[in-house]
């Protein structure tokens, strides 16, 4: 087996493209957090706070406690997308980008004289000073070369920050011996705990299983996917229909009450909708969720005629709330979600429906929105949110910065 992927994994992006952007910020412990209030948690740190153990997932009131000096600081995801579009160009300038799997991790293939160790060690140097001296030398990636994708992530993880490592065909499996389960991508606490059920503690037994034995640990064909992956064999990229797409906000204080919550919520519908309609992508199922301080989560869902209208989807939000709890709860983090996606021309037409009178008009807001900014119309029932639920990034989604950006 030949070297064949090269996986580039930037560091505490968010708090890196922060710090790079603010020299203030350099040196010290950042958390970026999605809205600045307490009971939220950090979605990046720097390097400087995770000495501390601050890390992704940290309740801000326990970052504070770990490190007394951190810095917080709202994230600004336009700004982080920017960089994205701007780290893949360079990348691409020196070697084909195959794939971005996220917004801070691209993966390139290697071909030709590229699979040598050397020139891959020299490629991956290239990538590196190029990125510093075109972006800044406080964007800094790790990256990892191996036979295969999977491999090339898990040595991209091996040594960070800024770190490279290769693993050749030769160096498996003794390399992999002295990682944790969990430091391979797709095992995580749940999986790890059923593979203990099947005798399998540790890299090396996950590596001595055979490949019958790992299908009947996953429960399906991943366990021999898996067995795979791990000997370096290039499994080929599973392509996965687009099933929901939602947005979700945490609310700030002053926010933490029915009225505002639900003005959030039809912000972020109406966010959803632009962008569903973006995709050519219709719904025929809603579903709304609040958290509260004091109390469970409340879910409300339904389903519906397939729809892109806003104007529909509006009223079935409506419907919806008249469910929300009448005790005085404390909301401080709702969501909306379409599932059940797809195209017009999959959609089954009810024959008691009235036929849709606002395909015209979305059209016509979206491209009004597109032209001069976002919010330029909107329904009025969001109102009262239009500073609030900014965008958001998740692991596996980019957003579109004219579709989904705020400006």
């Amino acid at each position: 087996m030949q070297l064949a992927a090269l996986y580039l994994d930037f560091n505490s992006y968010f708090a890196s493209v922060e710090q790079q952007m603010r020299p203030e910020l350099r040196g010290k412990p950042i958390a970026v957090l999605p809205v600045v209030a307490e009971t939220t948690c950090c979605i990046a740190a720097s390097y400087e706070a995770k000495a501390f153990g601050v890390k992704t997932g940290t309740r801000v009131s326990d970052a504070r406690k770990l490190c007394p000096d951190i810095i917080m600081v709202e994230g600004r995801p336009p700004l982080y997308v920017e960089f994205h579009h701007r780290l893949v160009e360079i990348v691409e300038s020196c070697t084909h980008v195959e794939r971005t799997l996220s917004i801070d991790e691209m993966v390139c293939m290697l071909t030709g004289s590229q699979r040598q160790v050397e020139n891959a060690l020299k490629l991956a140097a290239a990538i590196k000073k190029k990125i510093e001296c075109e972006v800044g030398p406080y964007i800094r990636c790790s990256i990892g070369i191996a036979p295969n994708v999977f491999l090339a992530k898990v040595a991209s993880n091996m040594q960070k920050p800024d770190g490279c490592v290769v693993l050749r065909a030769e160096d498996i499996p003794e390399k992999l011996l002295t990682l944790k389960l969990r430091d391979l991508n797709g095992i995580g606490k749940r999986m790890e705990s059923r593979l203990m059920e099947f005798g399998i503690e540790s890299v090396a037994d996950l590596y001595a299983a055979n490949r019958q034995q790992l299908r009947s640990a996953w429960g399906s064909v991943e366990g021999e996917r898996m067995y795979d992956k791990l000997r370096g064999v290039q499994v080929e990229y599973q392509t996965h229909d687009r099933r929901s797409l939602g947005h979700s906000h945490v609310l700030p204080p002053e926010l933490r009450n029915a009225v505002s919550a639900l003005s959030v919520l039809h912000r972020l519908l109406q966010k959803a909708a632009m962008r569903m309609r973006s995709y050519g992508l219709q719904t025929s199922s809603l579903s709304v969720r609040v958290k509260f301080l004091n109390a469970s989560t409340w879910v409300a869902e339904t389903r519906m005629n397939s729809t892109d209208d806003t104007l529909i989807l509006t009223a079935t939000l409506e419907q919806l709330w008249r469910q929300y709890p009448k005790r005085k709860y404390v909301p401080y983090a709702v969501g909306i979600s379409f599932t059940s996606l797809n195209t017009p021309d999959q959609r089954s037409m009810s024959l008691f429906s009235e036929v849709e009178q606002g395909s015209k008009l979305n059209g016509v807001l979206d491209a009004l929105n597109s032209r001069f900014g976002k919010n330029t119309v909107y329904l009025g029932r969001a109102h009262d949110a239009l500073k609030h639920a900014p965008m958001r990034i998740a692991f596996n989604h980019i957003p579109d910065l004219k579709t989904e950006s705020d400006e």
